[in-house]
């Protein structure tokens, strides 16, 4: 058939809810990961001061700000900021830099499913 271009459909009954749902889980795992990450840190990695111990908990915090506001455009710029943030903590323990990366991909992935689902 000629004729414009139809836009694809995703399938699903509200993509723009399931997108932001992907990221808030997304950002609410990053968050309960990052907490959960401090004692074993500790334990394998040797020395975790309390600027590294602030840094995790202040990111985790601000990971699940940021799922609780996924609603706003804007959300979406402040998570991949906040993967850049957690990379960069990397320099107060090479772990978090690990992290870093290891989210930075999972975000990235996300993103690329929103461009996907919602064009």
């Amino acid at each position: 058939m000629t004729g414009p271009e139809q836009p694809r459909r995703s399938g699903l009954r509200d993509p723009e809810r399931s997108v932001r749902s992907l990221g808030a889980a997304t950002l609410a795992i990053e968050a309960f990961v990052l907490l959960l990450a401090i004692q074993p840190i500790r334990v394998v990695g040797g020395d975790l001061g309390g600027p590294a111990i602030g840094a995790i908990v202040a990111l985790a915090v601000a990971a699940v700000v940021l799922a609780g506001m996924m609603r706003r455009p804007w959300a979406w710029h402040a998570g991949t900021v906040l993967q850049g943030l957690l990379m960069l903590a990397g320099l107060l323990h090479w772990s978090l830099l690990v992290l870093g990366v290891i989210f930075a991909l999972v975000w990235g992935y996300a993103l690329h499913v929103r461009r996907v689902i919602l064009g």
